[in-house]
Formats: C-alpha cells, sequence, structure tokens
C-alpha cells in the first residue's frame, strides 16, 4: 500500500502563511493525481485543492480560492500546499491523498490512498 506523509502543519495566527508538504513513501508521485482534504473539529471532511497528475488542471473549494495554492514537483516527488491569509476558520487536519490517475477530482470517493495528517491551527 502506497504511504503519503504530510509535514508543514503547526500554529499560526490569522493572516500568517504555512505550505504543506506530500511525498508518497517509496513510490512515485508523478505516476498519481493528489488532492488535499481537511476535516476541522465536529464537521466532515471536505475537500480543499486537487491537481492533475501533470500539474496542468487544478481545483479549489470556493473558501479557499485566492488564498490557497496546490502544486507539484514531480523531480522532488512532493506535492504542496501552500496557505496564505489563514483564518480562524482554516484550522483543520490536513490530509494527502492519491489516485492512480491522470485528472484531478474533487471526489473523495475517488482517491485510493490517504495521508495521516497534519494539524493546522490558526489562532485570531
Amino acid at each position: 500500500q502506497v504511504q503519503l506523509v504530510e509535514s508543514g502543519g503547526g500554529l499560526v495566527q490569522a493572516g500568517g502563511s504555512l505550505r504543506l508538504s506530500c511525498s508518497p513513501s517509496g513510490r512515485t508521485l508523478s505516476t498519481y493525481a493528489m488532492g488535499w482534504f481537511r476535516q476541522a473539529p465536529g464537521k466532515e471532511r471536505e475537500f480543499v485543492a486537487a491537481i492533475s497528475r501533470s500539474g496542468g488542471e487544478t481545483y479549489y473549494t470556493d473558501s479557499v480560492k485566492g488564498r490557497f495554492t496546490i502544486s507539484r514537483d514531480n523531480a522532488k516527488n512532493t506535492v504542496y500546499l501552500q496557505m496564505n491569509s489563514l483564518k480562524p476558520e482554516d484550522t483543520a487536519v490536513y490530509y494527502c491523498a492519491a489516485r492512480s490517475a491522470v485528472i484531478a477530482t474533487m471526489n473523495e470517493r475517488l482517491y485510493d490512498y490517504w495521508g495521516k495528517g497534519t494539524l493546522v491551527t490558526v489562532s485570531s
């Protein structure tokens, strides 16, 4: 089974920035389309961003458009989520996900592998 390792979470003040990273352990990133999801306390997991295998197609949930950017560096075997202008409502556990496909999707049911998550806390 593919193991996804997330990093970069932590505590940040509102308006600050944070960059999350995700790499598949023992696998080649270029094989997968990737996504980021998050789950806030007391809420269901929700889609955040997705990127196609090539990086040429991206999707974002409306609440993060203009603030978050998903990108990938296949040479470094890493996908990133750059989060700017963070708000307290962005506080959640962020999960990296991968699927053996070319196109990006917001449908979490289509993802094959999931990371354990990294906590992002945004203070007021």
